[in-house]
């Protein structure tokens, strides 16, 4: 009899879901994709509903629920810092009761929203927040043995944790509580450089590339590395720990209270305002802010490896989100070999949590890797059409050798294309299945994306998307990752050939395409190289400043209101229609006047 278990992370940002039948996944979502409110904090009642009816399951065939929340662990902690910083923590600790009850009446809040019945015999388990992460590192990578590492914010009063995996089992090794964390400190440096919204850690780490460190040894005197713990933080700097962290989630959008204090300002002058511009001051203060991140970060990990002295690193939490850090490991560590989760970050607590229960608490033998991300729902070619009909737009249908030949030759004539195929990738990034793709030959394509479609700031890099056999030729010792959580160095003579996605300083984030797990997408890269000898191409995110695209509607509806050339859904070829004025600056061109 199949053992099925249904992981979530509720009630905290970035709620998602994740089924896995016998030790393997068979489906896993954020809600957000799907209530179109990022980074949703609530229940993932939708995320739940799609996994579901992906795999044909109904709530009463789930044997076993895992919560990545466990609201009993650390609680002594937690009743004694209250007490001890009374009514400024009011605030948190009535959100905190708030949530605990939320999380004990979950499975209530399951039956209703889906309008169906859990089975008498399912058991629910909490997992604490950073197992789950752990769970979610090592449980599904490639390694038997490995050290494994979790930083993030906070979740369950912890900001860190470390662990050995061995087989079927994780064995903590250490960890850091509040109100000492790696993230807070990332989090309160973003505030303070004006990026306000919760996950805008990583503009930062894309404009650290435009300043130099030159705060480093200020920030010496925030964050003091150990050989105990690990690290602790001068709390003079910060607020998190006197006053809170006041957190919202109205409407399910998770927002934090600012976490700097008066002290930052005198440090480092005026906090930036959002609207206001980016000077070179901002530019070296992100810099910095990245530097003394990795200073620390490398520390944690080479603390680890005297723990453990395995080749083998496994990460996960937030901060390992940090991919321009992520690719220097080999270089600042002894670790050879790294995983690490490609939702790294708190929506990946729910696979996290399903994992612990299969090997952890269950005791099954480990039987899965993660080589891909597509797990997400996936619509069929009828579904696609009535959807396409319905916008009115005109099509053409082909197979696939014709599709994936127009596609490449459109790359290659400059054009942008919206790729939506198959299955909806789980975590941030899109990899090849709900993806806008340009020619990386083109300086000009990465300006049109910032300016024209994704409306955002244009320091920010876009991603290289490369055919396996390619992945030598262009970069200097990059490992194959598969889901863009590392940036390498572009080779120097290479550089000029791929500008569009090459960063300011060299290096690109690398997604490795490989024809096994996504061949529709490694068949474009490949035509693409038969057209113009590069088998690269510049990939980002399938939307416009909203969460990733999930259905075909929202796809067609993106595209009629940003300005892409031609949407390839599934089989469907589809050309932006020219308004008249563009018609008649053509036909002007060309010598012709029509009334």
């Amino acid at each position: 009899m199949s053992t099925i278990i249904l992981g979530i992370n509720a009630y905290h940002g970035d709620s998602a879901a994740c089924l896995i039948k016998d030790g393997k996944i068979i489906a896993a979502c954020e809600e957000e994709r799907l209530n179109r409110v990022k980074h949703y904090a609530g229940f993932p009642s939708l995320a739940i509903q799609t996994c579901l009816k992906q795999t044909n399951l109904k709530l009463k065939d789930i044997n076993y629920i895992g919560i990545s929340k466990d609201p009993k662990v650390h609680l002594l902690n937690k009743i004694f810092y209250s007490l001890t910083h009374g009514w400024q923590f009011s605030k948190l600790i009535n959100s905190r009761l708030r949530n605990a009850s939320h999380m004990k009446n979950i499975c209530q809040t399951m039956e209703q929203t889906l309008s169906e019945k859990l089975s008498p015999q399912t058991k629910v388990h909490y997992v604490e927040h950073h197992l789950a992460h752990l769970g979610s590192a090592f449980f599904v990578s490639p390694f038997n043995e490995a050290a494994i590492l979790s930083v993030d914010g906070f979740g369950d009063f912890v900001s860190t944790k470390s662990a050995y995996g061995r087989n079927n089992s994780i064995t903590t090794l250490n960890e850091i509580g509040f109100p000492h964390s790696l993230g807070i400190f990332y989090t309160a440096m973003t505030q303070f450089l004006g990026f306000p919204n919760y996950g805008d850690e990583y503009k930062v780490m894309a404009l650290a590339a435009y300043g130099e460190p030159r705060f480093e040894s200020s920030f010496k005197k925030i964050i003091k590395l150990d050989f105990k713990k690990g690290f602790h933080l001068n709390l003079d700097y910060f607020t998190h720990h006197s006053k809170g962290i006041e957190m919202n989630w109205e409407n399910g959008y998770p927002t934090l209270s600012s976490c700097y204090s008066q002290k930052m300002i005198e440090e480092f002058g005026p906090s930036r305002l959002a609207h206001e511009a980016i000077t070179q001051h901002h530019k070296d203060l992100a810099s910095s802010v990245q530097k003394t991140f990795e200073t620390a970060y490398f520390h944690l990990i080479n603390l680890l490896y005297r723990k453990t002295y395995s080749q083998n690193l496994c990460l996960a939490g937030g901060c390992a989100f940090n991919s321009v850090a992520n690719g220097k490991i080999r270089e600042f560590s002894p670790f050879q070999n790294i995983f690490i989760q490609p939702a790294a970050g708190d929506a990946g607590t729910a696979l996290g949590a399903a994992f612990y229960i299969q090997h952890q608490i269950l005791s099954q033998a480990r039987q899965y890797e993660m080589k891909q991300t597509y797990l997400g729902p996936e619509y069929s070619s009828e579904e696609i059409e009535t959807a396409v009909q319905s916008f009115g737009f005109n099509f053409t249908k082909l197979d696939d050798p014709e599709l994936i030949k127009q596609t490449a030759q459109a790359l290659k004539d400059g054009k942008i294309i919206g790729w939506f195929q198959g299955k909806m990738e789980f975590g941030p990034r899109a990899l090849g299945n709900r993806s806008l793709l340009a020619d990386p030959r083109r300086n000009e394509a990465r300006e049109w994306l910032n300016q024209k479609i994704k409306l955002r700031e244009d320091f920010r890099p876009f991603a290289p998307s490369v055919m396996k056999e390619e992945v030598d030729e262009y970069f200097e010792d990059a490992q194959s990752d598969f889901f863009m959580t590392r940036v390498f160095k572009i080779k120097k003579d290479k550089q000029k050939l791929i500008p569009a996605v090459t960063h300011v300083d060299g290096t690109g984030r690398l997604q490795v395409v490989e024809q096994e797990s996504n061949p529709k997408f490694w068949s474009l890269l490949n035509e693409f190289k038969k057209l113009t000898g590069i088998g690269i191409l510049l990939n980002t995110s399938f939307n416009e400043n909203e969460p990733i695209v999930c259905s075909p509607k929202e796809a067609l509806d993106c595209f009629r209101r940003t300005q892409f050339d031609y949407l390839v859904i599934g089989n469907f070829f589809i050309e932006r229609e020219k308004n008249h004025a563009e018609q008649q600056e053509e036909l002007c061109h060309s010598g012709v006047t029509k009334k």
